[in-house]
């Protein structure tokens, strides 16, 4: 009984708050904000706030109870967080919560009992040491899912300051209350530091004024980011019968002003366009082209969604702040219309998705996908978007919806934050040992399995460590290895066959394969050497044997003399025993049951039946 308390005393950082032991944590209260840095999660709901590592290990968790005191100002009004027994008048709910790395610093901001905005800045190391407090309000006064905030970078001639960019939901029948006097627009600036003119979170742009981008109608914002010196804003822009899914650019360039001047913006266009809503989102890292996935609302409600791939390259020949939508000072009297872009592919249909994650594994794209009823969905894809079968690495049993913000853990590569009510799962992002040879783990073409050749299993390709592996090629293949027979213009006939694997860096060395007849040797003299991933033979007497040809491919894995189980395949192929013209009734034939080879012979074409055995 002793032990088993001590083990409670470990797991629980406080009553309603716990470790669980299937990898997720639990907290009390519903969470409000969340973010993730290089090694730690911090977690804010209406009355805690919470640090985590990266494993979900409470670290430390604040209390966002307080009191609020009366400086020797009227308008000087300051909250002072108080113990968990002490009395007290107000509570701290936070908005916006930014880890700044660079300052080793967490921002939190919000709004108190007062309807009055109040920022903290706290040690990244330990939320308990408050660096700076002031009532200032950054972000939205109300918790809004629909405003986003997050660090942007502004290059100057000599030096590069980072700045708050706060995008808040704009909505005309319920504006919010603005009695503390901070004139907030539809997007905005803030400083992080004293040294940057108007001191820590202030609006001003020295003698330009207060710099800030309005909007003309109802706008809800879904994500943002920066990637080099652009930024990127996405919103949905409401009318009463239509809606628009907008992407902003910025230059961050020079000062604030210049920074917020330099706007200009697309129109996202997908099927039935004036219902369709921007649910979720995520870049797809990666060089140029910058792609970007979002998840679509089709008929503007929750139930029929889509998953989108976007090329959202911003487009250098641009009219700055003439948008139709958004504007700094006064609406342009000569508005542009805004490029229009097409998704470059539909991945996935599926309903009631509210979140995604995309992540690069080698050539493949994985999407990580929440849905309304509380699972996460793996969906693998290829290059050319092809989209291979989705899995579900985690379903809840309440059907609890999953946050539009997913995360994957820093530290491991090897899991996914996925947050729901009032609780953050850690979920695995492959489960790779369920697949017991090398033709399961090829086949569930998966991007994070390989086939390890000292294990002899699949696993995770850091796990497979001083060895060689296989796994799957940048493209979808449905068959681990292909042949083909070809003749060109001489008459000369070629057998290749070809290996759809990626493979470790000393694994292509130890390729080869085999071509032999009942006759013995077929290939010429000056056949071309194995080379990874294709052989080829090219036949001495420039006809196909009669009694067909055997080809055995090998690869070597993990330096042994065996050849790795799975991979040896004989290609038995046997003349088919009818030619015919290649005429007019050639399409009026019913082809034969099995796959065959064909070769133009002049007028007519031969073709062979191929069987494909395992050794």
């Amino acid at each position: 009984m002793i032990l088993l308390l001590t083990l409670l005393s470990v797991l629980c950082g406080e009553p309603g708050s716990c470790l669980e032991e299937d990898g997720g944590f639990t907290f009390n209260g519903d969470i409000r904000q969340f973010a993730v840095t290089s090694n730690t999660l911090y977690v804010a709901t209406k009355e805690r706030l919470y640090q985590l590592s990266h494993d979900l290990s409470l670290i430390n968790n604040l209390t966002q109870r307080g009191i609020l005191k009366t400086g020797n100002q009227q308008d000087d009004v300051q909250f002072y967080r108080v113990s968990e027994t002490a009395e007290w008048n107000a509570t701290f709910s936070i908005n916006v919560l930014l880890p700044f790395t660079k300052n080793d610093s967490l921002i939190s901001c919000g709004v108190t009992d007062d309807d009055c905005g109040h920022c903290e800045i706290l040690d990244l190391k330990n939320i308990s040491n408050l660096l700076y407090r002031e009532h200032f309000q950054v972000g939205p006064l109300k918790n809004s899912s629909r405003s986003v905030s997050f660090l942007v970078d502004v290059k100057k001639k000599t030096q590069t300051d980072a700045y708050i960019l706060t995008a808040i939901q704009q909505n005309k029948e319920q504006p919010e209350n603005n009695k503390c006097g901070i004139n907030q627009q539809t997007i905005n600036l803030h400083d992080t530091d004293n040294k940057q003119g108007g001191g820590i979170f202030s609006l001003t742009d020295g003698a330009s004024g207060t710099p800030g981008i309005k909007s003309n109608g109802d706008v809800e914002f879904v994500d943002g980011f920066q990637i080099s010196s652009t930024i990127y804003l996405f919103s949905n822009v409401l009318s009463a019968r239509t809606n628009r899914v907008r992407l902003i650019w910025l230059e961050g360039e020079k000062n604030k002003t210049d920074t917020l001047k330099s706007l200009w913006g697309a129109t996202l266009s997908v099927s039935n366009g004036e219902r369709s809503r921007l649910v979720a989102s995520s870049v797809i890292p990666g060089e140029q082209p910058v792609l970007w996935s979002g998840v679509f609302s089709i008929d503007g409600g929750d139930t029929d969604t889509e998953l989108m791939v976007f090329d959202i390259s911003p487009d250098n020949n641009r009219n700055a702040d003439r948008d139709p939508d958004f504007y700094t000072s006064v609406p342009s009297e000569v508005r542009v219309t805004p490029k229009i872009l097409k998704p470059k592919a539909v991945l996935f249909r599926h309903s009631y998705m509210t979140s995604v994650l995309a992540v690069r594994k080698r050539g493949w794209m994985v999407f990580f996908i929440g849905t309304g009823d509380g699972q996460l969905i793996k969906l693998s894809v290829d290059r050319n978007y092809h989209a291979g079968c989705p899995t579900v690495l985690y379903r809840t049993s309440d059907d609890r919806k999953v946050f539009p913000k997913l995360h994957l853990d820093p530290v491991d590569q090897k899991h996914v934050y996925v947050p729901f009510r009032n609780q953050v799962k850690r979920v695995r992002v492959s489960n790779c040992s369920t697949y017991t040879n090398l033709q399961q783990c090829w086949s569930a073409q998966d991007p994070y399995c390989v086939w390890c050749g000292s294990k002899r299993s699949c696993t995770f390709e850091d796990d497979c460590t001083d060895s060689d592996w296989l796994s799957i090629p940048d493209e979808s293949q449905h068959k681990m290895i292909s042949h083909r027979v070809e003749k060109d213009t001489n008459g000369q006939i070629s057998i290749k066959v070809r290996t759809h694997l990626t493979v470790g860096e000393e694994v292509s060395s130890r390729f080869a394969c085999q071509f032999v007849a009942s006759s013995g040797s077929i290939c010429a003299s000056n056949n071309p050497p194995p080379q990874f991933p294709q052989c080829t033979c090219i036949l001495s007497d420039r006809t196909l044997p009669a009694d067909g040809v055997s080809s055995v491919s090998k690869l070597v894995v993990d330096g042994t003399k065996t050849a790795v189980p799975g991979l040896t395949k004989e290609i038995l192929m046997t003349k088919f025993a009818k030619s015919w013209s290649l005429g007019r009734n050639l399409g009026q034939r019913s082809p034969p049951s099995l796959p065959m080879w064909c070769l133009s012979m002049g007028v007519t074409m031969q073709c062979y039946q191929v069987k494909t055995l395992v050794m």
